[in-house]
């Protein structure tokens, strides 16, 4: 608990420290609580699968319906976009083979926070000219932190459902991991703020079970 009070805090001081220099620019304020709101739910579908998040967000931009930052605008091109397709075919289809699915759990729980908020930075650069170094704290704790929480739960669900059903149920959870990362990537881009609800939900959700399954290994009897 003490350590979700600080995360919250940290969050809570790197948004005032971005909003402060537009308190009296309403709709700069609300691009920027739009961008906020896309970098999380695109975070949140990083935590289901690393690439489909930034392949939704390189297509918007490279067709307009997204205008990325000046520093940012390299995702929106028709490389950028080929390579993340091509990334994002091996990740689908790696997950469907048991053993490269374990590998890259092992990889992903590193990969994810890291995507996140680099996604999480590039949208932020929607809203104009910010503070470098607020927006990397915002981008590192909202999005880094959203996608770190997911991946591990979806993690976890996808182990367990191998276990039990002796490597079947594997192949169903990650089909819906790949569902659940499209759609919400889809979301954030075009509802952004319901996108956001989403993300919330399975954040605290997913925190829920892994805090749950951190007290239960505390409190079983060491070996």
């Amino acid at each position: 608990m003490q350590c979700a009070r600080l995360v919250k805090q940290a969050l809570t001081v790197g948004t005032i420290l971005l909003i402060s220099p537009l308190s009296f620019q309403t709709d700069t304020a609300m691009e920027l609580l739009i961008a906020l709101c896309l970098g999380i739910g695109l975070s949140a579908a990083c935590g289901f699968r690393v690439f489909i998040p930034p392949l939704a967000l390189s297509v918007a931009a490279l067709h307009g319906t997204v205008d990325l930052g000046a520093d940012w605008q390299w995702l929106g091109t028709p490389l950028a976009a080929t390579i993340l397709t091509v990334a994002t075919v091996v990740e689908v289809g790696a997950y469907y083979v048991p053993w490269l699915s374990n590998a890259l759990d092992g990889v992903e729980v590193f990969a994810a926070p890291i995507a996140a908020t680099f996604l999480t930075a590039s949208t932020l650069s929607i809203a104009g000219d910010l503070d470098p170094v607020a927006t990397w704290v915002v981008a590192a704790i909202a999005g880094g932190g959203t996608a770190e929480v997911v991946e591990g739960a979806s993690a976890l669900t996808r182990l367990f459902a191998s276990s039990v059903s002796a490597g079947m149920g594997g192949p169903v959870v990650s089909f819906v991991e790949m569902v659940a990362a499209t759609v919400l990537s889809l979301l954030a881009i075009a509802l952004p703020l319901l996108a956001f609800a989403i993300a919330v939900f399975l954040l605290l959700y997913c925190g829920r079970r892994l805090w749950r399954l951190w007290q239960h290994k505390k409190k079983s009897p060491s070996p």
